[in-house]
């Protein structure tokens, strides 16, 4: 049995009118030929606890350092759907892999994408699809996670420059980037002059201090930094939006990053099934395989549920996403956007933890030891239920779509 597939021929026309059936076909062949090349070495950085610089150097390789971004700006042009199956599938191979993804694409590409002047795209995205350059998302600081406007970096003007101060933490391709998406207040602001604004921020010079951070269980390979900024100069013209529209920009940007989330715990899913399934039928106990015990497959039935259940809130989400992508301006579609990735990242990212400990149980003894497959998803997908929303912010969204907008608890 082969885990089922979303299927991918569907998007709207508007899509489908750059990104052809060949199109998609060759992106799963590079796809699948990336995650081929990368499993043996993925295996080894992960067991020695390491950064693994071949999941941006392969991805460079085989062409998909840019899958959702347009053609004309070097991309592959991947409509919503498309993209999170790739992700699902790049996420088999681990949650470190797909994370280079969310943030090189779903938060880093798509904010100047969507926010971007022209010269900005330009600027970024050719190069960045190429993989010459890599992108981060920089929000959360210390002391400010789930409140971003409680964030203390700031920025001032100065001649053609503007100046940024402080510091961001638990950055996905933090300490890699050549440029990073930066939220930060205007210097000295108070009350209502104090609104966020989003800046790009290119990394280079001494004032730019980055760090991997290493002290956390799982994720081993992907690139997890903090970064500092002391007086640090960026171009006067790389604020992204207009002054004050950060916020917006920054909750608008994480339902694309949301919805990447939830596609990479589809894939730690599917893999979880895959090898849950190949063990059942070689391991014996008790005279007999162990897939032939009732209680292993009423595990198995759980994983199966957790993938078929989340398979279908993702291709719901994205589909709702590409709508919204489709009609910029539309509020009414982006709020349904909104709810319906929050719905899917709340389930899989849930669904996920839960299914790598039914595979864990399956496997056994050996199911605690990082030399199989199903420990390493418990450990990476646990943090699914924290980054790019946490489990208590999404049920707080849904809590107010269902009563109504003057019952939001975080206002």
């Amino acid at each position: 049995m082969t885990p089922q597939t979303l299927n991918t021929a569907a998007s709207t026309a508007s899509a489908s009118e750059t990104f052809t059936d060949e199109d998609r076909a060759k992106m799963i062949a590079d796809v699948e030929a990336y995650c081929q090349e990368l499993r043996p070495i993925e295996e080894i950085q992960y067991l020695e606890r390491d950064f693994n610089p071949a999941i941006a150097s392969l991805a460079k390789k085989h062409g998909i350092c840019g899958m959702p971004v347009p053609k004309r700006y070097g991309g592959r042009g991947a409509d919503s759907l498309t993209y999170a199956r790739m992700l699902a599938r790049i996420n088999r191979e681990g949650s470190g892999p797909r994370t280079f993804f969310s943030g090189q694409s779903s938060i880093g590409q798509y904010p100047i994408l969507k926010y971007g002047t022209e010269d900005q795209k330009l600027r970024y995205l050719p190069k960045s699809a190429a993989g010459d350059l890599i992108l981060a998302f920089g929000l959360t600081e210390p002391e400010a996670g789930s409140n971003p406007l409680e964030g203390t970096t700031t920025y001032r003007r100065e001649g053609d420059s503007l100046v940024m101060n402080g510091v961001k933490y638990l950055i996905s391709n933090g300490s890699i980037a050549d440029a990073v998406i930066v939220f930060a207040f205007p210097e000295g602001a108070e009350g209502d002059a104090r609104r966020m604004s989003a800046i790009i921020v290119d990394t280079a010079g001494e004032s730019f201090e980055k760090e991997q951070m290493h002290s956390k269980p799982g994720m081993y390979t992907c690139d997890t930094a903090m970064f500092s900024m002391n007086e640090h100069k960026v171009r006067g013209d790389n604020m992204l939006g207009k002054e004050g529209e950060g916020f917006r920009i920054a909750m608008h940007t994480l339902v694309s990053g949301r919805l990447s989330v939830a596609s990479g715990c589809l894939g730690s899913i599917e893999d979880c099934l895959t090898e849950c399934i190949e063990w059942a039928k070689t391991r014996h106990q008790h005279g007999k395989e162990i897939g032939r015990h009732q209680l292993v497959q009423d595990h198995l039935a759980k994983i199966e549920m957790a993938r078929a259940t989340s398979e279908a809130m993702i291709e719901r989400a994205a589909l709702a996403k590409q709508a919204s992508d489709d009609a910029p301006g539309d509020k009414a579609l982006l709020a349904d956007a909104d709810y319906k990735v929050a719905q899917a990242k709340f389930f899989a990212s849930n669904a996920a933890w839960e299914a790598a400990d039914h595979a864990v149980q399956i496997f056994g003894g050996r199911g605690w030891s990082e030399l199989y497959r199903p420990f390493r998803h418990l450990q990476d997908v646990r943090v699914c239920r924290i980054y790019e929303g946490t489990d208590e912010v999404m049920k707080l969204k849904m809590g107010a779509k269902l009563l109504g907008k003057d019952y939001e608890a975080f206002k």
